[in-house]
């Protein structure tokens, strides 16, 4: 046999083994595939071509891997088990650029499943190889390096410690001053899934300068790369005051607001989560907030937003009401509790609703000032219609019950609360007789408009335990009354047919007593001050 013919037989073996890894790597694109491929032994027939003296094919390979274990964590888990990993972290340090990109694509795929999965790959010496690779020249092998350690990272605080104590942070923190708008946005995630998880991560990440590169994109017109830079600061921001305030000094509002009508919805919540996340901490930090318009800019942004985009606005509206009277106003003055009854009427969700009604709570619960604020936009039976439904989320159910309590304690605009002494049950409506007996004595319009519509006649109606808080209300009512005005119950009729003269007027009574009356066959000589005058 002469050497040609030798030469042509590994010729046919190599173009063999290419159409093959490249075949699978094509099949492996389409999900319909996975069951057929991993039944044939698909892993063990690519471990080795992981291997070959072929770079095409070992690239190829590591390609077919990936995108099988990106599928669902049966097929990762096949990869861990079959030592495929080691290989791929050993030939990290080997082979050109375009391997190196699919051999992390493989890391990322078996890493974003779960905990264990991550693990895994922390465990075979991953993070070492990762690191070298974000060291490279080429931005794409530290694109894919910096995507992998994002999805190690984003899974709990541990694996995010392992990777910080790889040295990462740094590299990060390069990464995102790289001209490549694909490389930023990667660095950029992967900062946000590192200082989610605690105070201490986030603090690694600040003490790396990250905040001052990452307020410098927030006007960047990529809209990927706005979304993780908010995202990131905003995971930041979120666990003490110290990172909030350095934020903050970063000088990103009132530029940042503007990002409240970005056309994309990601940016729009990501800029409102950051808001909130700011807010939540301590009134001065609401303060600055409510002073570069923040407050205003959130109320338009939740009128152009349906679903959970406007979730971090509501909360964010409670927040800054949350920290005092004044907090609270600005959101009233800023029309916040009109698109606020709006979301409440029109949204669907569940836990949208209850963050919507604990709002509430937050604003009406300072003075009856900000608790009429929210009566009038009748509210309370909305809020008592879902305390009610018996298809709210229990988390619903316990928000709207608590938000009406607390403002109901500080309403005293009576027409609101009126329509509650039908409709509510006993716990509520133990309040809503709460504040009739706080306002009727002092009120003497109040007073007769509550006779007149039938509250009274209702409030005879109640059923109390003798000695109970509601029975002493009902007392505390009644004793603004005549006597015949309670016993009959043709309440209005009396009204309408007798004149009712000031009770201390008699000569036969206790002079000077309030809220007590006489009929009109009293002895002549005593001037009538008119109906429930006293």
């Amino acid at each position: 046999m002469s050497q040609r013919q030798i030469l042509q037989v590994f010729e046919q073996y190599q173009k063999a083994r290419t159409q093959f890894v490249q075949t699978v790597a094509d099949l492996a694109a389409r999900l319909q595939n996975t069951e057929t491929l991993q039944n044939a032994g698909v892993m063990s027939l690519l471990r080795p071509l992981l291997l070959d003296a072929v770079p095409t094919i070992q690239q190829t390979a590591a390609l077919a891997l990936g995108r099988l274990a990106n599928y669902n964590d049966d097929l990762a888990e096949a990869v861990v088990k079959g030592d495929i990993l080691p290989q791929l972290v050993y030939s990290l340090a080997e082979q050109n650029r375009f391997y190196k990109k699919s051999a992390t694509f493989v890391l990322r795929a078996v890493a974003k499943h779960s905990p264990e999965l991550a693990q895994a790959v922390v465990d075979c010496g991953a993070l070492d190889a990762l690191v070298i690779s974000l060291e490279e020249f080429d931005p794409g092998v530290k694109e894919a390096a910096a995507w992998a350690i994002g999805y190690i990272a984003r899974h709990n605080a541990q694996l995010s410690q392992a990777v910080v104590d790889a040295g990462v942070v740094p590299l990060l923190v390069l990464c995102i001053q790289e001209p490549e708008i694909a490389l930023k946005r990667v660095a950029a995630s992967a900062l946000s899934d590192i200082a989610k998880h605690s105070p201490e991560l986030a603090q690694t990440v600040v003490d790396t300068g990250a905040i001052a590169h990452l307020a410098q994109m927030i006007l960047n017109p990529d809209a990927k790369l706005k979304r993780q830079v908010f995202s990131a600061l905003s995971q930041i921001a979120k666990h003490s005051v110290d990172v909030a305030e350095m934020v903050v000094e970063a000088e990103i509002f009132p530029a940042a607001l503007v990002c409240l009508k970005d056309p994309d919805e990601y940016v729009r919540k990501n800029v409102a989560t950051l808001i909130r996340e700011i807010t939540k901490h301590t009134p001065e930090l609401s303060q600055i907030i409510v002073n570069v318009g923040g407050v205003a800019a959130v109320i338009d942004y939740l009128g152009d937003s349906k679903g959970n985009v406007c979730l971090p606005g509501i909360m964010m509206l409670g927040y800054v009401a949350t920290h005092s009277e004044n907090l609270a106003m600005a959101v009233i003055l800023s029309k916040g509790v009109p698109q606020l009854a709006i979301c409440l009427e029109e949204e669907q969700e569940d836990h949208i609703k209850a963050a919507t009604a604990w709002a509430f709570g937050q604003i009406g619960r300072h003075t009856p000032e900000h608790a009429k604020a929210v009566a009038v936009l009748l509210v309370f039976p909305k809020l008592l219609n879902l305390y009610l439904d018996t298809e709210s989320s229990e988390d619903l159910q316990v928000k709207a019950k608590k938000a009406l309590k607390s403002i109901l304690q500080k309403c005293t605009y009576l027409p609101a609360l009126e329509p509650l002494l039908y409709e509510a049950p006993s716990n509520i409506l133990k309040h809503v007789i709460c504040q009739f007996s706080k306002v009727l004595p002092h009120d003497s319009k109040a007073r007769r408009l509550f006779v007149t519509s039938g509250g009274l006649k209702k409030v005879q109606e109640i059923k109390a335990e003798p000695g109970s808080a509601i029975q002493e209300y009902i007392n505390a009512i009644n004793s603004c009354y005549p006597e015949e005005i309670i016993r009959t119950s043709h309440i209005a009729d009396v009204l309408l047919h007798q004149d009712i003269f000031p009770l201390h007027f008699h000569p036969l009574l206790k002079p000077h007593s309030p809220c007590t009356f006489i009929p009109n066959n009293a002895p002549q000589g005593h001037t009538a001050l008119g109906l429930l005058s006293s």
